[in-house]
This record gives structure tokens, C-alpha cells and sequence, in this order.
């Protein structure tokens, strides 16, 4: 029977070098990637070709690769197409996707029957109906409706409609139906509603304020004064919500502003509709296997993805950096909007680029605050310490974690850094600086060394002094039930020492993160652990290591800052050591005194202004 090697090989010999797609399986069958190739000869054989500028993600997937299929197509549009599908249908764990987009909801419109209503749905289906979306949010999607109903007054019941029943709903006497079951509204008309509704929804507000004053001024001449009022109650209710909508270009733009924030494997893309020159809305959506992908292939992937269940596509999208499809991709939203020209641009001025600026803040900012909604979820914290406790083989969760970090310049203000985590979630109280003392050269391990041994110093002095009610110092007293190192074998290594050197080798479980790689070092196992990438127990120790990381390097800039300071006043003719003490503790750094005025020095006892003045020379 031939190995996997040999399979693989067999098949890199018989690939055709056409257009197509190719699908990666696994040993269970299962499809784990699919790509799309102008050769496809060339393109799958370059993944198992030898080469250091294969990212760790490519190094994962080739690992797992037992079998490859191909589609031959015929130019490569069709196989951009192909691929789009084939992704959202096996939703491949190597690719770059939208996170449950077969959820997003959608407003439909049910013009496949007569007097259209309106619901919402999560199933868009070749029926005659008319969709708009997908929407993230149901809830969004549902207090859009709210309001709309209150200015197009369309059904949402199952009647058959023949206007004449004997009576209306509870909706019609509360003004949110036009009762056409009764004959309260005809169908052209009700129509028209329907359609002016779906223009609204699209930002093409102006059309239908137009008419509306113009048929409200036929009913004024025909002396038609209830019709005609109830227009006016509708346009103003139409004026107040776009009087809401900011005004972007005095131009009439129609453009989709995209953004894009990353953070921890997942990428945040924010979307700006503008519509009519103004900014009609605005929504996010997260992707999901973004691992070491380019930001540019992230952003076509979510192109491809979004447009392809998207229904309406605006004349220009912008972007925030270059993608290598974009006239490919461009070539197939033509397509798909029937021959308009769409443009796919990257702006450099004016209007259209601070969009995608206030665009890309917003999305750094959705991702901060979906971070912060998932440290409030107490289910992902107990599966994430759940799945660690399995991983490192520990007999209770590790309900309390110490992180430490390492921050230098060339060996110089080396700061150390310890971040707590108590039941999954910071507990910034205890987190701890460490300025290195001991060691003079860059030299991390050693500077890892120096840390712990004070941090457990601290431990074992609260140990031994047995004094009855002495207060325990909160961050030290209490040990971890697992240490993390920024770091590999070295950092693990001088961690196990010092718990070795203070017993506590067999109660504290020890590991180490290894940034570049995500990689989970074990002691005692030659093997690195690599902990599943939408596993929520690596999510967390990435958290806890870019807290430590965080707090390592604004510790160390703080002390550089200082001593840059100290080293300034130093060399200026009248500064003492007290002086230099005063200085020290008002002004704390360099840029702070350097912004600081003559005014200000002077409050300082012991400071004159000729002083003053030098000091200020000095740091310029």
C-alpha cells in the first residue's frame, strides 16, 4: 500500500497546468483548504516545495494534507467563482471565512405574492422575493423594521387579500398596516409603499421624497386634504431619519468604505454604507482563519464572500491598501450587477480616504470591545480554563495565572513584567514591574531568572514570617496554579529552576508560549504543544502574553524615559541631587519636561528662572 508521501507525489505528477480549483483533504476525507490557481500544476506543487517562506499556517496545512482534488475551469473568473462556493459550502478550517454567515439575517420582501409583505429571514431562496442584506445583528435588522413600519405601513399577516373583509387587524387602528384586506389601499399603490420602502433601505431616499411632495400636491389641488395629509405625515417621518444620516460629500457618492482590524487569528472587517453622498450605516463582520494571511488576501476573501450573499452592490468600493484580484474580483461584481461599472479603488485624499481611516478606528474598535464582552463571558472562560486544564494534564482548572515578560533596550532599563488572571479575566491589582538589577548585558533568560526569584522571594519571606494578622501582600502571598513564559526552552527552562530552587516544581504547572509560532512549551516533552487555533484556551494565553508583553514595554519606555532624564540633569551646572530628586518625581520623563514651561519649573522650591530656563535649553 503506498504512503501519503507517495500519494501526494502521484498526484503533483498528474495535475494539469489549467485554470481550476484544488481541495485539500485530511486523513478523515474531510476538505481543510481550497484555492484557486491560473496553473494549477504550479500552484499546488509550490506547497510542497522546500522553502522558509512558507508561513506556519501553510507549514500546518501541508502537514495535514492526505489527498488533493482539482476542477478544471475555464478562465480564472470561473475559478474565483468556484472557489467562493466551494468555500461557503465546506467552510474549510485553513481558509479565510465568514464567521457563521449562513446566519446573517436578511429583510424580504414577498414579491412573489400579491401585496408584498415583509418579514425577516436567514434563508435567501430563488423565489421571486426581493432580499436586503445580510445584516449582522437580527435585533438591528428587527429595530429597523420598527421604524419603517411606522412610515410604510406594509403587512406582515397571512391573509389572502381580496379587500373585502369585514374588518381589520389591531395594526391598522394602531397605524402600522394600510389594511388592504379591507381596501383601505389598492395594489398599485401598496406596490409602490413596498417599493419605495426597498429604496429606503438601499439610501435612495431623495427619489422618493420627490414623488411623495408631488403627489401631495395633486391631492392639495383635487382638494383630497386626508390623503394629502397623511403624504405629509410620511415625509416627515422619512426627513427626520435621514436628517439623522451624516452628510459626507456634498457629491453624490454611492460607495462601500471597508476597513479591516486584526487581532489574535481574527480579523474585523467594518463596513461604511454611503449612499447619496451621506453615511446611511455601517456594520462589521468578523472572519475566522486569518492566520498569517496577508491583510490583502484577508480583504478579497471578505470581498468575495460578502458580495457574493450582498444585495446591492454600489459603483465604487473603497479600500484601505492594495489586493492583487481586485480587477479580477471587479471584473465578476460587474458581472453580478449586470454590466454596471464597479469600481474597486484605493483613495489617497480627501473625503473618500478619511472615510476609510474613521472606517479602519471603528473596526479596531469593534474588536476591543468584542475582546471586552468576551472577558464579561463567564461559559468561554470555564471552557478556556477547562481545555487548558485537559491540554497540560492538571487536576483542577488553573483558576489563578501568572504571566512574565521581559522588555530591553540592548540590556539597558530591562524591566520584567507579572500579569494575573483570576477565573479567566485580568485582575490588574496584582499585576507587578520588576526593574532588572543584576543583570547588565541583554540577557533574558538570565533577567527571567532575577524575576521569579524575587517575585517567590516575596512568597517565601510571607511563609516564614508566621506573624499572626500580618496583611498579606496580595500579589506575592498567593501562588499560581499555572506559570506562563513569554518564550521557549530558555525562558521554561530558568522558570523550572528557580520553582526547583524553591520547591515548588511538583504544586506549580510551568510553560511556555512561543509568540512566532503559537507553540505551547512543556517541560519534559520534546515536542511543542500546538493547541487548536479556535481553541478558547489558546485564545486565552495569547491574552494573557500580549497583556504581559503590553506591560513589559510600557514599563521599560517609562524607565528608558527616566533615565534619559536622570542623565540630562546630570550634566546641567546647579541641579543636585535634590534638585534632580524634585525633578524626577513632578515631571517623571523627558517629553513631559520638554513640554513644560518656565512657569511650571518655577513652581519647584529651589529653582530660579535663569534655572528654569537652562533646563528647558538643555532637553532642546
Amino acid at each position: 500500500m503506498a504512503s501519503v508521501k507517495e500519494h501526494i507525489d502521484s498526484i503533483l505528477d498528474t495535475l494539469p497546468t489549467k485554470p481550476g480549483c484544488y481541495l485539500m483533504k485530511d486523513s478523515g476525507g474531510k476538505i481543510i483548504y481550497v484555492g484557486k490557481a491560473i496553473n494549477l500544476r504550479n500552484r499546488v506543487r509550490s506547497y510542497f516545495q522546500s522553502s522558509t517562506e512558507h508561513s506556519l499556517k501553510t507549514q500546518h496545512l501541508v502537514r495535514d494534507i492526505v489527498d488533493i482534488d482539482w476542477i478544471v475551469v475555464g478562465s480564472e473568473l470561473e475559478a474565483l467563482i468556484l472557489e467562493m462556493n466551494l468555500i461557503k459550502k465546506h467552510r474549510p478550517q485553513y481558509n479565510v471565512r465568514l464567521k457563521d454567515d449562513k446566519r446573517y439575517p436578511y429583510i424580504k420582501a414577498h414579491w412573489n405574492e400579491p401585496f408584498p409583505k415583509v418579514t425577516v429571514t436567514r434563508n435567501v431562496e430563488n423565489d421571486g422575493g426581493k432580499y436586503y442584506g445580510p445584516y449582522t445583528s437580527v435585533w438591528a435588522v428587527h429595530q429597523t423594521l420598527d421604524l419603517l413600519r411606522k412610515i410604510f405601513q406594509y403587512r406582515t399577516c397571512d391573509r389572502v387579500i381580496t379587500g373585502n373583509d369585514t374588518r381589520a387587524c389591531l395594526y391598522y387602528d394602531i397605524k402600522l398596516c394600510s389594511a388592504p384586506c379591507i381596501g383601505k389601499i389598492n395594489e398599485a399603490d401598496y406596490d409602490q409603499m413596498i417599493l419605495d420602502l426597498g429604496k429606503f433601505l438601499e439610501g435612495q431616499t431623495d427619489p422618493i421624497l420627490d414623488r411623495l411632495h408631488q403627489t401631495m400636491r395633486e391631492m392639495s389641488e383635487t382638494l383630497q386634504f386626508e390623503k394629502a395629509a397623511a403624504l405629509r405625515d410620511q415625509i416627515q417621518a422619512i426627513e427626520r431619519v435621514v436628517e439623522k444620516q451624516k452628510v459626507i460629500s456634498t457629491q453624490s457618492m454611492d460607495s462601500d468604505v471597508i476597513a479591516l482590524a486584526r487581532s489574535n487569528g481574527e480579523a474585523c472587517v467594518q463596513i461604511f454604507f454611503v449612499r447619496g453622498g451621506k453615511l446611511i450605516g455601517r456594520d462589521y463582520f468578523i472572519l475566522e482563519g486569518a492566520d498569517d494571511e496577508k491583510n490583502s488576501e484577508v480583504i478579497a476573501q471578505f470581498l468575495m464572500q460578502f458580495y457574493s450573499q450582498s444585495t446591492h452592490i454600489p459603483s465604487e468600493v473603497l479600500l484601505p491598501e492594495d489586493i492583487e484580484e481586485a480587477m479580477i474580483i471587479q471584473n465578476w461584481l460587474n458581472q453580478k450587477k449586470k454590466g454596471e461599472k464597479i469600481q474597486i479603488m484605493v483613495p489617497n485624499k480627501g473625503v473618500p480616504k478619511q472615510l476609510v481611516e474613521m472606517a479602519t478606528e471603528n473596526a479596531t474598535e469593534t474588536l476591543r470591545s468584542l475582546k471586552s464582552q468576551w472577558e464579561m463571558d463567564t461559559n468561554k472562560q470555564s471552557i478556556a480554563l477547562a481545555e487548558l486544564q485537559s491540554a497540560f494534564g492538571m487536576s483542577n482548572p488553573p483558576n489563578r495565572m501568572e504571566c512574565y515578560d521581559i522588555s530591553n533596550t540592548q540590556g539597558t532599563a530591562s524591566v520584567g513584567s507579572m500579569v494575573v488572571f483570576e477565573q479567566g479575566v485580568p485582575n490588574k491589582k496584582h499585576y507587578r514591574r520588576f526593574n532588572i538589577k543584576t543583570v547588565t548585558q541583554p540577557d533574558d533568560f538570565a533577567s527571567m531568572e532575577e524575576v521569579l526569584t524575587r517575585r517567590f522571594r516575596r512568597w517565601q519571606a510571607y511563609q516564614e514570617s508566621n506573624e499572626v494578622g500580618k496583611k498579606a501582600e496580595p500579589s506575592f502571598s498567593m501562588l499560581p496554579d499555572l506559570l506562563i513564559v513569554d518564550g521557549g526552552k530558555g525562558q521554561l527552562g530558568r522558570a523550572l529552576k528557580v520553582l526547583e530552587q524553591f520547591g515548588l516544581q511538583d504544586t506549580i504547572k510551568a510553560v511556555g508560549l512561543a509568540k512566532s509560532e503559537e507553540l505551547v512549551i512543556l517541560p519534559d516533552q520534546a515536542e511543542p504543544l500546538a493547541l487548536p487555533r479556535n481553541s478558547q484556551g489558546l485564545f486565552m494565553m495569547q491574552r494573557i502574553r500580549d497583556e504581559a508583553h503590553r506591560f513589559a514595554i510600557t514599563a521599560h519606555r517609562n524607565q528608558r524615559s527616566k533615565n534619559s532624564l536622570r542623565s540630562v540633569l546630570d550634566e546641567i551646572p546647579g541641579i543636585g541631587p535634590a534638585r534632580k530628586k524634585a525633578l524626577l518625581t513632578e515631571f517623571g520623563s523627558v517629553e513631559v519636561l520638554r513640554q513644560a514651561s518656565v512657569e511650571d519649573i518655577l513652581k519647584l522650591s529651589g529653582i530660579n528662572r535663569s534655572l528654569a530656563e537652562q533646563i528647558l535649553r538643555s532637553l532642546q
